[in-house]
C-alpha cells in the first residue's frame, strides 16, 4: 500500500527529499505523494516531525 500525508503535515518538506523514488512534492496545503510511484518504504515516515505519512 502507498503512503498518504494527512492534514497533520506542517509544510516542512523533511519528506520530500529522503524519498527515493521522487514520488512527494508541494501540494496546495501539504506534502502529497503520487500512490502510483510510491513503493511504501517509509523513509518519509521515518524523517516525518509530526507523523504525517502513513499507509493508506
Amino acid at each position: 500500500m502507498a503512503y498518504s500525508i494527512n492534514n497533520e503535515c506542517i509544510n516542512c518538506g523533511a519528506c520530500e527529499s529522503e524519498c527515493p523514488v521522487s514520488c512527494i512534492s508541494q501540494g496546495d496545503d501539504r506534502y502529497v505523494i503520487d500512490a502510483a510511484v510510491c513503493t511504501s518504504c517509509g523513509s518519509c515516515a521515518d524523517v516525518c516531525p509530526v507523523g504525517a505519512p502513513s499507509e493508506a
